[in-house]
């Protein structure tokens, strides 16, 4: 079973790979380094982390971490429209997994892409 673990960054989800075994580990596990634009959303930098993410090098289009990574990195730039079809996307993908969560409980993806969607619609309405 594929896992990954996430980090509560800037109010949003971003994902990171982890096998369970390697659930302390930071970074990418099992994805090519900035496969998932971990490093560069952690340090602000959403056009590099969209650019590693768009590349999508050793990742599946629809594998739910990239999709809502990409969903985090919209939202961070304004474009909250595109960041929901990213969510949307990841809620509705053929590929599902559990993961790991940053404070040790266990989420299927699609449940996560649903908390990031919801949170936006939060955000959104709060304005």
């Amino acid at each position: 079973m594929k896992m990954a673990k996430m980090l509560s960054v800037a109010g949003g989800l971003l994902l990171i790979s982890a096998p369970a075994e390697a659930a302390e580990a930071e970074g990418e596990i099992g994805y090519s380094k900035g496969a998932l634009g971990y490093d560069a959303l952690v340090a602000g930098d959403n056009e590099t982390a969209l650019e590693q993410l768009k590349a999508a090098d050793g990742v599946h289009e629809n594998d739910p971490a990239r999709l809502i990574n990409i969903g985090q990195a919209y939202v961070r730039t304004g474009r909250t429209g595109d960041a929901a079809k990213m969510f949307m996307a990841a809620m509705n993908s053929n590929r599902s997994f559990d993961l790991l969560l940053a404070d040790g409980s266990v989420m299927n993806s699609r449940e996560a892409a649903k908390k990031a969607l919801n949170g936006l619609n939060n955000r959104i309405a709060s304005r």
